[in-house]
Order: structure tokens, then sequence, then C-alpha cells
């Protein structure tokens, strides 16, 4: 597996704790549901992007 680059993140702790209610709905850590929303957030801006260029 490549390495992963390592960052850290300041966040309220009453986002911290939807996010840890959320990732735990979902059956994921909380690290792995940020990076999760992360990618899926890249992935919107793609598309986005892709389909203003047609």
């Amino acid at each position: 597996m490549p390495e992963r680059k390592r960052f850290l993140l300041r966040i309220s702790p009453k986002l911290y704790k939807e996010l840890a209610r959320w990732a735990a709905d979902d059956f994921r850590s909380v690290n792995a549901q940020i990076e999760f929303l992360l990618q899926d957030a890249v992935a919107q801006r793609r598309r986005r992007r892709k389909k203003g260029k047609e």
C-alpha cells in the first residue's frame, strides 16, 4: 500500500462529534469518513468542471 500523507486538521469539537456520529453510522473511522467525504467532493468538482466544458 502506498504511503499516505499525514497532516494536522483542527476542527471544532461540535463538528468532530457530528463526523464521529456519521462515521459510526457508516461503519468507518472518523479519519476514513473525512477521507471519503473529501474524495467525493473532489469527484463532484471534476464532474461539474467536465460538464461545463462540453
